[in-house]
């Protein structure tokens, strides 16, 4: 498990760095941790710690440490006085899904027990669609999170019925893996955006096995994905 535990966390970490990027602050990393200089974007860490031995210091040096800091425990080990646990979860592997014909569409598993409408799912290719997408992503209570720029970096997922997004979800790419992230369902059930998002995922980067991170990883693992180890995300009050 210890080789997969780092690819899933480096993929995350260079996830984190992208989205900063994207907003004109790139972070730094070294041996033990992903770290930027400045307040980085809502919903993502200052730092991302890259080594089970990494220390409070190697993050809390590189980083502006006041009020709103926050850092990814990556391996559930630091102990950061003046900080609080804002959440803990696990780190998640799946083996590459396989191919299934059928991947720009997807019904879950509740549609095997009661009829329901066909998502038709497609990556986000524009920037009007990003923002649409980023609406119902976040219900509307977040907007510029996600800058066009990232467009062709990353593989940024949506599902429809009827023309409208109902669900989505983002793939990224590290090293041998895909990371998963951003699930959402609004409109259709999560199971729904699961399946979809794995379909997606061995269409657009096949043979890849999947990493990601969810505080309640029960939907994930009822689409074959394996608990690898916790994480915690420490909030400077």
């Amino acid at each position: 498990m210890t080789g997969m535990l780092a690819e899933a966390v480096r993929d995350n970490a260079e996830w984190c760095d992208l989205m900063c990027r994207a907003h004109g602050s790139p972070g730094t990393f070294t041996g033990s941790a992903w770290t930027n200089p400045v307040r980085t974007p809502l919903f993502y860490p200052d730092a991302v710690t890259l080594s089970p031995a990494a220390t409070a210091a190697d993050v809390l040096d590189r980083i502006d440490s006041g009020p709103g800091a926050s850092v990814k425990d990556s391996y559930a080990t630091l102990d950061l006085p003046g900080f609080d646990v804002l959440f803990e979860a696990q780190w998640l592997w799946r083996s590459a899904p396989g191919r299934t014909g059928i991947s720009r569409t997807s019904t879950g598993p509740a549609a095997r027990r009661r009829p329901v409408e066909v998502v038709g799912w497609e990556v986000v290719g524009d920037a009007a669609t990003l923002a649409d997408w980023e609406r119902t992503a976040f219900s509307g209570e977040v907007n510029g999170l996600f800058p066009a720029s990232l467009l062709g970096h990353v593989e940024i997922l949506c599902g429809r019925i009827d023309g409208e997004i109902v669900c989505g979800s983002v793939l990224t790419a590290s090293g041998a893996v895909a990371g998963v992230s951003n699930v959402f369902a609004s409109g259709c059930d999560l199971d729904t955006a699961w399946a979809g998002t794995l379909a997606m995922a061995a269409e657009l980067l096949p043979g890849r096995p999947l990493v990601g991170y969810e505080s309640d990883p029960e939907a994930a693992v009822n689409h074959g994905f394996t608990c690898i180890g916790p994480l915690r995300v420490w909030l400077r009050p």
